[in-house]
């Protein structure tokens, strides 16, 4: 039987009896590394959505775009995903800090309609340190100076544990449309001025 999965899978699984279609899955989709074919999909994908939790397991789960390749493949155990300047809350920061399990789930809407989740063991390193990485390909460095001028300011280090498929078969297949990207900006037009009315008189 395999070691993969939590407690709370195993419960679950005995439970609602699907314990041999569980370890199946775990045998033959699920890695504790990335691939070439995952590494080649994460360097073409504009978007991620993290996951993560602090101390008392409160959750948060956020949106990350840039790019293609915006989040950098340093080798088959460790991805860098940077941190812009954002509206100083840093929750999901917040959250590392605490706790260090984090979630990353890939999704291509736009070709191939499949996903890929990363789960795995966090660190925040600042932009001056990550410089620093001897394994990061240093003719890549000045990727990490676009979006409008702006660098990141930090990145998440992701340690890789899991890395499986996200089933394609729930997976809209959408269009990409033009947008102006407004990297970094203050401007609440562009932000999305108080779109849900939070803002009480």
């Amino acid at each position: 039987m395999s070691n993969k999965g939590s407690q709370g899978e195993r419960i679950l699984q005995s439970t609602y009896g699907t314990t041999s279609r569980a370890s199946n899955f775990y045998d033959k989709q699920m890695l504790d590394h990335l691939n070439s074919a995952m590494r080649d999909f994460i360097a073409k994908q504009e978007m991620v959505f993290l996951a993560t939790a602090d101390s008392k397991g409160e959750c948060d789960c956020s949106f990350r775009a840039g790019e293609p390749g915006f989040v950098k493949v340093i080798n088959k155990n460790l991805l860098a995903c940077p941190e812009y300047r954002g509206n100083g809350v840093m929750a999901s920061l917040g959250n590392i800090v605490e706790n260090q399990h984090i979630g990353m789930v890939f999704v291509d809407f736009f070709e191939r309609t499949i996903g890929l989740h990363v789960n795995g063991k966090a660190a925040i390193t600042e932009n001056e340190d990550f410089m620093e990485i001897s394994e990061f390909e240093k003719h890549s460095i000045d990727d990490l100076k676009e979006k409008g001028g702006k660098k990141p300011e930090r990145w998440i280090l992701v340690t890789v544990e899991e890395a499986y498929v996200h089933c394609s078969k729930h997976i809209p297949l959408l269009a990409k449309l033009e947008k102006k990207i407004h990297w970094g900006t203050d401007k609440e037009t562009h932000k999305g001025g108080d779109f849900f009315k939070t803002q009480t008189k």
